[in-house]
């Protein structure tokens, strides 16, 4: 299991336009990587749409936000634009940043057992370090939490 103080592991994955992402190219500020389960269902939205409307703090702190999830690029791309969103967006279609970051996890709903994806953030230093890991999120409240653990790192 993937621990705070770890080395974050490395990945390349394109984002909304198609371009590609390198984490360890990133380094030099700090990296706010969360994960959620779908594009334009009601809580990934509103993670999103909370990330965006911070962005403006987040930048100031020096930290990039980065969502990541199952989708393609043309599902970000949509959901992006749809919702005015500022954050980027990667496609980890083959799951595999996922599963490196422990996040690709078997889920239960209404008795029927899945794979799918744990809303996660992860808070990497300029380093590339985990600094701090939030499992299992409940979306009101927590783009604020991250801000603020941003913010004292930063301080």
């Amino acid at each position: 299991m993937l621990a705070d103080g770890h080395k974050a592991p490395d990945f390349t994955l394109p984002d909304e336009t198609g371009a590609k992402v390198q984490l360890s190219k990133l380094k030099g500020r700090p990296i706010v990587l969360y994960f959620y389960p779908k594009d334009d269902t009601s809580g990934c939205t509103l993670e999103a749409k909370n990330f965006s409307c911070l962005a403006d703090a987040f930048e100031a702190a020096g930290a990039l936000v980065i969502g990541v999830s199952p989708d393609s690029s043309a599902s970000h791309g949509k959901f992006k634009a749809k919702h005015d969103l500022s954050v980027r967006l990667l496609a980890d279609e083959e799951k595999k940043v996922a599963e490196a970051y422990g996040v690709w996890v078997e889920k239960s709903m209404y008795g029927r057992k899945y794979m799918g994806v744990e809303r996660s953030t992860f808070l990497i230093d300029k380093a590339g370090k985990l600094v701090k890991s939030w499992r299992k999120v409940k979306v009101p409240g927590h783009a604020e939490e991250v801000l603020a653990a941003v913010k004292a790192l930063s301080a």
